[in-house]
Formats: structure tokens, sequence, C-alpha cells
């Protein structure tokens, strides 16, 4: 792992923060993008600066988007791995009370601004042959009632399908990573029973680590139920 550039989108904190914690205790080198740049700021400094670019970004922004990768390669020469990590939650209303426009934010991050980033990086990946990581979620492949949130992971599960067609034969990777319930500040009220955003980042440190001839296109992770 030692020297892989890791590009992780949503890494100012939860499961975006965690992985990359986890991906500088392997040696990797890591691009971390986020809206909250102080907060990314701190986080580079804790893990050593000099292996670590950070930049302040909106995931829905295509100018941003080619900025962090451009940057990415000016000052690394590479990217091996990109984690499009970033989202927002779902709000309560369904489809008959929820508020549009909060709809809109919804795809526009969770959906759009996932397929910017793979937009942005293909290139850059294609010449290393590296590895694409998407965060979905079990939410993307239940059925949850009125939720709009739910339908975005079903288009981030549909993107990996389609990715990972459209890459065949480019030697890059392409796993969709799809956890349970996590107690992050993702959700406004905590979620004690739920997965917590080091064990995701692990599983995203599980398949990076694996070798050239292994493929893991799909890893579903569930908190253990409470025993009874």
């Amino acid at each position: 792992m030692d020297e892989r550039v890791l590009l992780i989108t949503g890494a100012s904190s939860g499961i975006g923060e965690a992985t990359a914690r986890l991906a500088a205790t392997a040696g990797m080198r890591l691009v971390l993008m986020a809206r909250r740049e102080d907060r990314l700021t701190a986080l580079a400094e804790e893990l050593g600066a000099d292996q670590v670019l950070t930049a302040g970004a909106d995931v829905r922004s295509w100018d941003d988007q080619q900025r962090v990768v451009e940057a990415a390669i000016a000052k690394f020469g590479r990217i091996d791995a990109v984690f499009a990590n970033a989202g927002v939650g779902g709000q309560p209303g369904g489809f008959r009370q929820a508020d549009p426009d909060y709809w809109r934010e919804l795809i526009l991050t969770n959906v759009y601004g996932v397929a910017l980033t793979l937009r942005a990086s293909l290139a850059a990946l294609q010449s290393s042959q590296g590895h694409v990581i998407l965060t979905g979620s079990i939410a993307g492949r239940r059925t949850l009632a009125g939720s709009m949130y739910s339908v975005t992971k079903w288009a981030v599960s549909a993107m990996g399908y389609n990715l990972r067609e459209e890459l065949r034969g480019t030697g890059i990777r392409v796993t969709l990573l799809e956890p349970g319930t996590v107690d992050t500040p993702f959700f406004d009220d905590p979620r004690p029973q739920g997965l917590r955003p080091e064990d995701v980042a692990r599983s995203v440190l599980y398949v990076l680590e694996q070798p050239a001839t292994v493929d893991v296109h799909e890893l579903m992770i569930m908190p253990t139920p409470p025993v009874k």
C-alpha cells in the first residue's frame, strides 16, 4: 500500500475521515476532498501534511472536481484509487410531503456528484490501472417507503454495475460498498446499534489490499444484530 495515492470525497467526517486515517497508517498518500476545508486542514496536519493534499470542493461542481484531480496529479503524479464517498442523507415526508428543493440537493450530491467524480478521475485511473470504490448502501438494495435517499442509492448501485461493464478490459476494478446503518454525523440522532465509521473504513482497506488477480465486485456490511 506504500506510496499509492487514494482520493476520498466526503473526507471531512464519518466514513471518509475514518478511511483517511486508516489509509494513512497503511502508508498511502491521500487526496482529501470535502466542502469543509478547515476540517480537512486539521486532519492533514494530524496525518502528515507532506503525504496529504486537501481540497475544499463541492462534488456537485464539475470545475471543482477537475481542479482536484489536476492538483492531485501535479502533487503526486498519479491516482491509484478513488473512493467516491460524499453524500447527504434523506428527510422525512415521502413523495407526498417532502421538500422538493431538498430532493434536488440529494440527487445532485448523491448521484450527479458521484458521476462527476468518476468522469474527472477515470483517465488517471486508467493510466494506473487503478480502483474505484463507490459508497452505496443497503438502502440501494431494499425498498424503503417514500425514501428519495433510497432512490439515489439504487442509482449508485446501477452506476457501479454500468461502470464495471464500461471499464471491462481496462484493468480498472470497481467495487460497490453497501453498508447498513452507520453511526455517523450523517444522521441527526445517534445510531448506537449501527456500524462505526471505522468498520466501513476497514472494508475499504480490505478491498484495496487485494492482489491484482482479485476483483471484489460488491461488499455488503451490516451491523451485528443485538443480543436478545
